[in-house]
């Protein structure tokens, strides 16, 4: 076996790894708005105001989807529409305090959970876990900016 078919299946057994946890921690996160909504407040946490159409891009909806999307999020208080000053023609769509505040509340379930189940690993699993943090990073920041792309 060639090093690069060596490598192609790690990557495979890593990915899969990766996507079973993945979908494992959605279907456990409250299910109190759309996955869509959730990703769009975690996109404005991370990476401060942004226009409709940026978002929609980044979440991979339609514009007028994510119009609806942003109305209904304004009617909960959880983001408010700006103008943007550096050009007077565009509306911002900004997270609230109250966002904010789901955002981090939503992210730090999410952290319990999985701190549950690390806990429950034999000690030399957690080290492996451990030495893999700096490629789980690294990993988390090149998907960070191929969906979003540059910031406004």
């Amino acid at each position: 076996m060639s090093r690069q078919d060596a490598t192609h299946g790690a990557s495979t057994a890593i990915g899969s790894a990766l996507y079973g946890l993945a979908t494992t921690a959605v279907r456990r996160l409250p299910r109190d708005m759309s996955i869509t909504s959730a990703a769009t407040l975690a996109t404005l946490h991370r990476t401060g105001p942004r226009r409709i159409t940026d978002l929609a891009v980044i979440e991979g909806v339609t514009q007028p989807a994510m119009t609806v999307l942003v109305r209904v999020m304004e009617k909960s208080g959880l983001v408010e529409r700006r103008g943007d000053e550096s050009d007077k023609r565009v509306t911002l769509v900004c997270l609230t305090e109250a966002g904010a505040s789901y955002v981090q509340t939503r992210r730090q379930a999410g952290v319990d959970a999985f701190a549950r189940l690390i806990d429950e690993l034999a000690d030399d699993e957690v080290k492996a876990l451990v030495a893999a943090l700096p490629a789980l990073a690294h990993l988390a920041e090149i998907e960070s900016q191929d969906r979003e792309g540059p910031k406004r």
